[in-house]
């Protein structure tokens, strides 16, 4: 007679635990990840790059250049488990940089360098591990490489990577004086943000000029004179092959390609002219070349009379623009100082940008005011009486503006100044505004456009007169 077969017995609670043990034993850190799975990732990885695999043959070196699906599922994976600090810290244990480093020396498969690329810039967000990475003198030899790439998701992670270890103060040293050990970077860099049209690529590799250039101004310098002149050993025949780049039309190639699709990368070219005009040769830079002076002037006018702070703006615009607006206004103002006799810059072409800086001055007070009726807000204006960190950025745009704004007025004639009236530039509202920011530090400014302004509007002259008193009695 058929029966049911019997239940298998039960397990004893030792034997319950002792699996979980072993479980609990197999996950990396507190994660659910599996090491056993992961030592077999490491290990494929391993394999691609061992001796015994290296190929000869074309159809085998085409291979090479191409990741197998299943083999690109498990590393992608690693990829986004690296964010967590457990699979970070473990795979640095595990010595993954140094398999990583192995395959960036050997293998031609973009999607596979991209990839290790990426792991690393994820456990070089760590600080323990960065330090690791960035003490490793031929992993940073072959990271560096990697820039000479030609592929852009592979320069991107690079780019990525280096940014994180730049941002460490404990080993952005280290990165400087490795860069300047290697000129090529230069080269490198300067192509990319010349030729590239890959948005993201172009911003990163911003950052990391920036950062680099905010770090270390020798090496600001370096790359500044780079291509001030062709090198001496370099054949003239060569010259068409091998290009000089010069930085700032670099820079600026590379900040139109972002103008449109990308404001934040947009500032950060901005900054980086904006750092070059803090030294003389940044400056010469820009001017010495007629072509550059122009198409940087050009640029940044446009910029402000068309893209930012435009007139049916709200004010409150101005806090989104602040930082990239200072660093716009700072370059102009330094092209003006050093290049006042140059066509491009005429100043009656450039009312506009009078305007323009009146109005950044207006929104200003408007973003500045105070909530009424606050007894609160008194109070906690009391207790914390720092700037914040938009007001500091808003009182540098002021500085800048202001400065800027009294260069200009100087140069302004009694011609300039009624074609000003004529086209609005120079309303009561708008004089007032200019005169209340620029008065009392540039006085002797705001006393001579007066001057003008009685010859040429004395009703305009009397209404400002009432309202600054301080301008009375001049002729």
């Amino acid at each position: 007679m058929d029966r049911n077969p019997s239940p298998p017995p039960p397990r004893s609670r030792d034997e319950g635990e002792e699996e979980e043990v072993a479980a609990g034993a197999d996950c990396i850190g507190s994660t659910v990840y599996s090491k056993h799975w992961l030592f077999g990732v490491l290990s494929g990885l391993i394999q691609i790059v061992s001796p015994g695999n290296t190929k000869s043959s074309s159809d085998d070196e085409e291979q090479q250049m191409e990741l197998n699906e299943e083999m690109e599922n498990e590393i992608c994976r690693v990829w986004d488990m690296s964010m967590d600090e457990d699979v970070a810290l473990f795979l640095q244990e595990f010595n993954a940089p140094d398999i990583f480093m192995g395959i960036l020396a050997k293998s031609k498969c973009p999607r596979l360098r991209e990839i290790c690329v990426g792991i690393l810039g994820n456990m070089a967000c760590f600080q323990e591990i960065c330090v690791s990475i960035s003490s490793d003198k031929n992993l940073g030899q072959v990271l560096l490489h990697c820039l000479y790439d030609s592929d852009p998701p592979t320069l991107l992670e690079t780019s990525r990577l280096l940014l994180t270890c730049l941002s460490q103060t404990e080993v952005a040293s280290v990165w400087v004086e490795r860069i300047r050990e290697y000129p090529a970077i230069y080269d490198s860099i300067c192509f990319i943000m010349s030729s590239s049209t890959s948005v993201d690529l172009l911003v990163k590799v911003g950052e990391v000029v920036d950062k680099l250039f905010d770090l270390d101004e020798k090496l600001m310098l370096e790359w500044i004179r780079n291509g001030a002149v062709q090198p001496l050993d370099q054949p003239q025949e060569d010259s068409e092959e091998q290009p000089v780049f010069r930085i700032v039309p670099c820079v600026l190639e590379a900040a139109k390609q972002v103008r449109s699709e990308n404001p934040e990368g947009l500032d950060v070219y901005m900054h980086i002219l904006q750092l070059l005009t803090t030294v003389d040769d940044g400056i010469q830079a820009i001017v010495q070349c007629p072509d550059s002076g122009k198409d940087t002037w050009n640029l940044l006018f446009d910029l402000v009379c068309h893209d930012f702070c435009q007139s049916d703006d709200p004010p409150i615009v101005l806090q989104e623009q602040k930082t990239v607006l200072a660093s716009v206004f700072s370059v102009l103002s330094a092209i003006y100082a050093s290049q006042a006799e140059q066509e491009y810059l005429r100043i009656e072409k450039d009312l506009p940008l009078i305007d323009s800086l009146i109005r950044v001055l207006q929104n200003m007070e408007h973003c500045q005011k105070k909530p009424e009726n606050s007894a609160e807000s008194n109070a906690e204006e009391h207790k914390n009486s720092d700037l914040t960190q938009d007001d500091l950025h808003l009182k540098i745009l002021k500085d800048i503006s202001c400065e800027f704004l009294s260069n200009i007025f100087q140069a302004l004639t009694k011609e300039t100044v009624a074609q000003g009236l004529k086209e609005g530039q120079f309303s009561k509202q708008k004089c007032s505004s200019a005169f209340q920011n620029l008065l009392p530090f540039y006085s002797p400014v705001v006393e001579d456009f007066f001057k003008i302004l009685q010859e040429v509007d004395k009703a305009l002259a009397d209404d400002l007169e009432e309202s600054f008193p301080s301008l009375k009695g001049l002729t």
